[in-house]
C-alpha cells in the first residue's frame, strides 16, 4: 500500500511524515521545503506475528509494510502549473490513497499561507485543483472517445458514457470518488488514472494543548466535511508525534501516558488506511519465516496465493487453513490438526483476516 501525504505548505505535512517514518525528511518553517517526494517504508505493527514467531521459534519475521510518500506543497492554481503543481499532481497519480494533512490550530509563530486558520477552505483549495486537473484529463479522453464512437467503435460507448457521468460530477465541484460504479465500470474507471478517485484520510493536525481534549471547532469542521464525502478522519499532533520518535522506548511510553496518547499517529493511519482501502492480512508461518501478506477483503484462496508467487495461483490445488486464534488456543499446528481446527479449502474459499495458510500447488 502506498499513501501520499499531501497538504498546503506549512500545515505540518513533512513533520508528520518524519514522525511516522523516522526518515528525517527535511522540514522547515517555509513553503516548498520538500521539492522531490520523500519516501519512507514502515512496518505495520501486528502482535500476531510476534506470537507466531515464539510458537515456531522463527528465524525471520516479515511484517506487512506501507510506503508513505511526502509530496511537495500545493497552492491555488497548481492544475495550471502554479507553484510545484505539476510535480505534485503527477506524484499523486502513483499512490493508492491520500493522507490530506490540514492545520487545526492557531499559532502566530508558524507562517500560514492564508490569512486565517480554516481547514475546510484549505481542503477545498486542494480538492479544487485535483478536480480541475481531472476535468482537463476527462475532456481530452472524451474528445478521443467521441471520435471513436462516430466511426462505429462500439467498445468506446461505455467509456464515453462513464466519462460523461464523471465530467458532470467534476463540473458540480465534486470528486469522482463520490460516484458509485459497478465492478465492470470500476475496471474501466481505474484506467483513467483520475486524481479524485483516490480515497482520502483527512488528518487534522492539532496543537499539543489540544491532546486528550474534546475536538476543537476546526477538527469538528473537518469531520463534518469528511463525512459528507465518505472519507476517513483522524486527529493527532504532528509536532508531538515527531518528538516521540526521538525518545527511547521507555521514555516514549512514559511521555505518551502523561499526554494520554493511546495510539501513535502511524497506528491511527494504518487502521484508517486498511479500513478505507478494504484491506486485511493473512499469515504464513514456519521456522524459516513468519510473514504477513496484505490482500483485499473478499480475496479468494488462489489470488491470495498469487501474492506470494504467480506460480502459486496458476497451479493452485488447495490450501490448509487455521485461524490465528484457533492455532494459539491449541498451542501448536499439530495440536490444531488433532482437534480438527485445520481445514482444507479449495478455489472458492474467501480468505479471512488472520488466517494462517499453507498452499499446495502444481506447476
Amino acid at each position: 500500500m502506498k499513501i501520499g501525504v499531501v497538504g498546503l505548505p506549512n500545515v505540518g505535512k513533512s513533520t508528520l511524515f518524519n514522525a511516522i517514518t523516522e526518515a528525517g525528511a527535511e522540514s522547515a518553517n517555509y513553503p516548498f521545503c520538500t521539492i522531490e517526494p520523500n519516501v519512507g517504508v514502515v512496518a505495520v505493527k501486528d502482535e500476531r506475528l510476534d506470537a507466531l514467531a515464539k510458537l515456531y521459534n522463527t528465524k525471520k519475521v516479515t511484517p506487512a509494510v506501507i510506503e508513505f510518500v511526502d509530496i511537495a506543497g500545493l497552492v491555488a492554481g497548481a492544475s495550471k502549473g502554479e507553484g510545484l503543481g505539476n510535480k505534485f499532481l503527477s506524484h499523486i497519480r502513483e499512490v493508492d490513497a491520500i493522507t490530506h494533512v490540514v492545520r487545526c490550530f492557531e499559532d502566530s509563530n508558524i507562517i500560514n499561507v492564508n490569512a486565517s486558520v480554516d481547514p475546510v477552505r484549505d481542503i477545498e483549495i486542494i480538492n479544487l485543483e485535483l478536480i480541475l486537473a481531472d476535468l482537463d484529463s476527462v475532456n481530452k479522453r472524451l474528445e478521443k472517445g467521441n471520435k471513436l464512437v462516430k466511426v462505429g467503435e462500439k467498445s468506446a460507448l461505455l467509456e464515453v458514457e462513464l466519462l460523461t457521468k464523471i465530467k458532470a460530477c467534476l463540473e458540480a465541484g465534486k470528486p469522482a470518488r463520490s460516484l458509485t460504479f459497478n465492478e465492470a465500470e470500476q475496471k474501466i474507471v481505474k484506467e483513467f488514472f483520475l486524481l479524485t478517485t483516490k480515497p482520502v484520510i483527512y488528518c487534522a493536525n492539532i496543537s499539543e494543548n489540544d491532546i486528550g481534549k474534546q475536538d476543537n471547532k476546526y477538527v469538528e469542521a473537518v469531520k463534518e466535511f469528511a463525512k459528507s464525502e465518505g472519507s476517513e478522519t483522524i486527529s493527532l499532533c504532528a509536532k508531538i508525534e515527531e518528538e516521540l520518535t526521538k525518545l527511547e522506548p521507555e521514555e516514549r511510553d512514559m511521555f505518551k501516558k502523561e499526554l494520554g496518547i493511546t495510539e501513535s499517529g502511524l497506528e491511527k493511519l494504518v487502521v484508517a488506511g486498511y479500513s478505507l482501502l478494504g484491506l486485511m492480512s493473512y499469515l504464513t508461518a514456519g521456522e524459516p519465516e513468519v510473514r504477513a501478506w496484505t490482500i483485499k477483503k473478499g480475496t479468494k484462496a488462489p489470488q491470495a496465493a498469487g501474492k506470494i508467487h504467480t506460480d502459486f495461483e496458476k497451479g493452485f490445488i488447495k490450501a490448509e487453513v487455521v485461524s490465528f486464534d484457533d492455532l494459539m488456543a491449541c498451542g501448536s499446528y499439530v495440536g490444531a490438526k488433532e482437534k480438527g481446527k485445520v481445514r482444507i479449502e479449495g478455489k472458492d474459499y474467501v480468505v479471512q483476516d488472520g488466517d494462517i495458510m499453507l498452499f499446495r500447488f502444481n506447476v
